[in-house]
């Protein structure tokens, strides 16, 4: 059925598809949503801080 250049052509081709799935899983439930997570808790520190900063220049 396979000669045995084919066959480890085969086996390449299952390795490389499933190292690609199993990143994908990985980016996925883990990468991405702390990247997402992270940015915005930034963004929320940053907001936080424009405000401190009207308000005590409004005070002065």
């Amino acid at each position: 059925m396979f000669e045995f250049d084919q066959y480890l052509g085969f086996l390449a081709f299952l390795t490389i598809l499933t190292i690609g799935f199993w990143l994908m899983i990985f980016l996925l439930t883990f990468v991405i949503p702390y990247w997402v997570f992270g940015a915005s808790i930034e963004r929320f520190k940053e907001l936080r801080a424009e405000k401190k900063a009207q308000r005590e220049s409004n005070n002065l």
